[in-house]
């Protein structure tokens, strides 16, 4: 089928569960307690997600408070107990972040209650997002290796394990998301793209990278302001992708000033193209949905176009976020009609 629907990973977290329109949100229950919200979070957008005709859903990531911290808690050799201020995404904006202290080690499981809780509650195919090693370390600081790359390969080893457990959950495709992969241009092409190869090493399931300018909070979209009328940084590490074995990239589209010509670049990949802006409330149309389509094939073939979420949509309001997504069902619809 063309144009298949899925979405970055994240979703509003419920005001049950945590305070809404926020990252990093203390969750409001404790124990047990929570541990039942978690999961009634879950099941809540699976179902929103099928209703809204998303094909390859997520569990949203509702049981984690952020994307990356919630691996960070199931890894020994990380202090969150004392933790210190560090400048994230090239000093992008500040962060309190835990510290690697030791070796690194999986505690156990890190996803398989919020996977498991999805895949039997479903009979789409169920996509699960972990953070990519480069990602990890420019979001945590560096007690103990000393050796940025070295710790990088370290994650990598840990992701490695939790990716091939999650495939025996009944995961379809695990996807890494990558958002520094546009700040360390240098590192992707030297070591970053063998780390997340890494990471993925012999997943049978479809594998998949998230590359995004970031979140719809004030920090990015500052940022983004200062980066002029075209944002070409992927044109340096697009090719290193396309040579990866990562059979997916999932890239922001729509209102984007990402040329669409440098999806080109990607001869190999299917796309995720983000058809549906993050980064402001404006609820999409399926004909912008369309539109946004029709400009990507000018370049990728339809057959390998997936319509997506330009990033996780975790900060959102919860009814900007449903109506997102039925645009997003409804506008690859409409799409397959008139393009296909």
């Amino acid at each position: 089928m063309l144009f298949q629907t899925t979405i970055a990973g994240s979703l509003p977290k419920p005001e049950w569960l945590a305070e809404p329109n926020k990252l990093w949100a203390p969750w409001k229950l404790k124990g047990e307690e929570l541990d039942h919200a978690k999961r009634d979070a879950t099941l809540l957008w699976v179902k929103i997600q099928e209703d809204a005709g998303i094909d390859l859903i997520t569990e949203g990531e509702q049981a984690r408070q952020h994307f990356v911290h919630g691996f960070l808690e199931r890894v020994e050799g990380i202090d969150f107990a004392h933790k210190v201020e560090m400048g994230i995404r090239k000093d992008r904006y500040k962060a309190m972040v835990p510290q690697v202290v030791a070796p690194l080690k999986l505690k156990g499981r890190v996803h398989a209650d919020e996977a498991r809780a999805a895949r039997a509650h479903t009979t789409r195919k169920l996509k699960f997002t972990l953070p990519g090693p480069m990602t990890i370390i420019d979001t945590l600081a560096d007690s103990y290796y000393g050796d940025r790359v070295k710790m990088a390969f370290a994650f990598a080893e840990l992701l490695n394990a939790e990716a091939k457990a999650l495939q025996a959950d009944g995961v379809d495709m695990i996807q890494f998301d990558e958002p520094a992969f546009n700040v360390f241009l240098d590192e992707v092409n030297e070591w970053g793209i063998e780390a997340l190869t890494r990471a993925a090493e012999g997943l049978t399931c479809k594998t998949a990278v998230h590359i995004c300018y970031g979140y719809g909070i004030k920090a990015n979209t500052d940022w983004k302001e200062s980066l002029g009328a075209e944002w070409r940084q992927y044109e340096k590490i697009f090719p290193v992708i396309d040579k990866s074995p990562i059979q997916q990239v999932a890239i922001e589209c729509r209102n984007s000033h990402v040329p669409l010509e440098l999806l080109a670049l990607l001869k190999g990949k299917i796309v995720q193209a983000g058809v549906i802006d993050v980064a402001s409330d404006v609820i999409e149309t399926p004909d912008d949905v369309v539109k946004t389509i029709e400009a990507v094939m000018k370049f990728v073939p339809k057959e390998n176009i997936m319509a997506t979420t330009n990033c996780g949509m975790a900060p959102m309001r919860r009814d900007i976020a449903e109506a997102k997504l039925r645009a997003l069902g409804a506008g690859a619809k409409l799409a397959r009609e008139k393009l296909g």
